[in-house]
């Protein structure tokens, strides 16, 4: 045996009349500070050992001569390295058990005390959020060993027992059918405040997303800043990335928050960060907890107080309002999947029920989510917004299997007229699919924009004009189908700017078209005319007459024969439209 390289011999692990079996150790050697052990290649008998521990061995230098063993000194080696081999197993080696019980710290099973009291909140521990949106043994979890920065304030048995994560647990795991970086913060940790571990673990996960493109999915629940981390040297901490790095991921990858107890300051900033937000019933949102709003001097409220979930599902922060933290959970899940491409074709809905969405009556109110589910794959609608700008909905939903977003005008509401609210929704939704790919069905049936010195009041000209700018930068295709009605600069708001905007433009049977409401037209067109009858049954008669013309002008017919739509379609066939439209992309 000759030295593979320049070293220092430190050990003999054989002596001459040793016989060892092929793979035995038998010499250690020394360079720059690593041990290199050298083993038998075959079965041999050692005759000679040539160097004394501690000597200097130049490369190529011979160490040991060795004979072929004999077949007894094979059995004999042989039966040595078997029993070595079958020794009873101890467990884990003393470095990795150190490893495994320090991990142990971090588990919900090591705090039973807190996860009872969690759990008597019917609430989920932060470790079970992740557990119920990832795949089962998909989640590996950054920086789990963090504490939180209070060594010189608090002991460690301290910190690992009672600031496990520093209570943010963050990673990458596979939500459906890709991997997204997961966080949760950790309500049961220093009330979910924001530590500077916490921080740093936050920005090296949004980093990695940045850097891999990965969708993130956020549970905000707890407080701002902490102030009891003195570990760190630093005032305010305002030089934090956290909030600027969430919010570089916008418009870049899907993000996805969710919130199910107390969520206040940088919490809440994280959260409204996010496409699309879930909130359980039991949640508040606020950008100051009672603390702050009292330091602040506006007085003194409870935490139930301050962004109830009523309030924020109706001003437009909630866009999924849900029972519990399971169903938040199921929601996220399915709000992330609509960006993650085509999937196999869900089940086609009975096309004839849309024949009896609208009703014959045409100033009779109805329920147009019908015209939505009846369109989209079966249960595979989610409502977004429905508390906030109610004279539209605005859905995720797939169509023979592709992602797409709905818009549905609401007759229900303001008869179905886009208000500074409904213009906002929008909006926004619109940015939403375009940024991510998703085509956009738009259901029209609308009198057009509210108007009036109240909605005026609302800001409603900026709310239309940015709609507008949205539209006009669309790069995703858009479908436009009006139900009934479709007036005035309202309906070409609906429709992507204008009727040929949209790849197609088509009108059920019951649709009806006009520069505004045709009783509107009627009174302020006709004005002269009906002014010179008798006030009466006469001049009704009159405007009942001439609103029949107009009507009959603007109807779906009449606006398909000069090329104003591209079809009248039945009802039935609009989901075969959807799909030869979108079949080619």
């Amino acid at each position: 045996m000759r030295a593979p390289l320049q070293a220092q011999l430190v050990s003999w692990l054989v002596k001459p009349g040793d016989t060892v079996a092929a793979g035995q150790p038998l010499v250690i050697l020394e360079a720059m500070k690593m041990e290199h052990e050298l083993r038998a290649e075959g079965a041999v008998r050692v005759t000679d050992i040539l160097l004394a521990e501690g000597e200097t061995v130049q490369e190529g230098e011979l160490l040991m001569r060795a004979a072929p063993a004999t077949l007894a000194d094979n059995l004999a080696a042989n039966s040595a390295q078997t029993g070595a081999a079958t020794q009873p197993d101890t467990g884990p080696r003393p470095d990795l058990q150190a490893v495994l019980d320090r991990h142990a710290f971090t588990l919900d099973a090591a705090r039973p005390e807190a996860m009872a009291k969690r759990h008597g909140l019917g609430q989920r521990s932060a470790r079970e959020f992740i557990a119920s949106v990832c795949e089962p043994d998909s989640f590996i979890e950054y920086g789990a060993l963090a504490v939180a920065a209070q060594r010189s304030r608090r002991s460690d048995a301290d910190l690992q027992k009672n600031t496990p994560a520093d209570g943010l647990v963050g990673g990458i795991g596979q939500v459906g059918a890709a991997s997204a970086v997961v966080m949760a913060y950790d309500a049961t940790v220093l009330a979910g405040t924001q530590g500077m571990r916490n921080h740093q673990k936050t920005d090296r996960l949004l980093g990695v997303a940045l850097a891999q493109k990965l969708p993130v999915l956020l549970w905000a629940e707890g407080g701002g800043g902490r102030p009891g981390d003195v570990d760190m040297p630093i005032v305010a901490g305002l030089h934090v990335g956290t909030f600027a790095a969430l919010a570089r991921l916008s418009g870049q990858v899907p993000l996805i928050g969710a919130t199910g107890g107390r969520c206040f300051a940088g919490n809440a900033a994280l959260l409204g960060c996010c496409d699309i937000v879930i909130a359980t019933r039991a949640s508040n949102i606020g950008m100051g907890g009672p603390a702050m709003v009292e330091g602040g001097g506006l007085g003194v409220f409870k935490p139930d107080q301050i962004g109830p979930s009523d309030v924020q599902h109706a001003n437009g922060v909630i866009d999924v309002l849900v029972d519990d933290e399971v169903q938040a959970a199921a929601v996220a899940r399915q709000a992330l999947s609509y960006f993650q491409g085509m999937q196999p074709a869900g089940e086609a809905p009975d096309p004839q029920a849309l024949r009896d969405v609208v009703p014959e009556n045409r100033l009779r109110a109805y329920d147009s989510r019908a015209a939505v589910t009846g369109l989209a794959d079966v249960g595979s609608v989610l409502w977004l917004r429905e508390g906030y700008g109610r004279s539209l909905h605005t859905a995720l939903a797939r169509v023979a299997g592709r992602p797409v977003g709905v818009v549905a005008s609401n007759p229900q509401h303001l008869g179905g007229a886009v208000d500074a609210d409904a213009a906002e929704k929008l909006t926004r939704f619109l940015r939403l699919c375009d940024t991510h790919g998703l085509p956009v069905v738009s259901l029209v049936d609308t009198p057009g924009f509210m108007v009036g010195p109240d909605a005026e009041a609302t800001g409603l000209v900026r709310r239309v004009g940015d709609l507008f700018n949205q539209t006009a930068r669309l790069r995703v295709p858009y479908l436009a189908v009006v139900l009934r009605k479709g007036y005035g600069l309202g309906a070409m708001g609906l429709t992507a700017g204008g009727f040929h905007a949209p790849v197609f433009t088509v009108a059920w049977p019951t649709g009806e078209f006009g520069a505004m409401g045709l009783e509107g037209a009627v009174r302020l067109g006709f004005r002269k005319e009906l002014e010179g009858v008798p006030e009466g049954p006469a001049r009704e008669a009159l405007f009942e007459q001439l609103l029949a013309q107009q009507y009959a002008a603007g109807s779906a017919t009449n606006m398909a024969a000069t090329l104003e739509i591209d079809a009248v379609i039945d009802p039935a066939d609009t989901r075969r439209w959807v799909e030869r439209a979108l079949g080619a992309r």
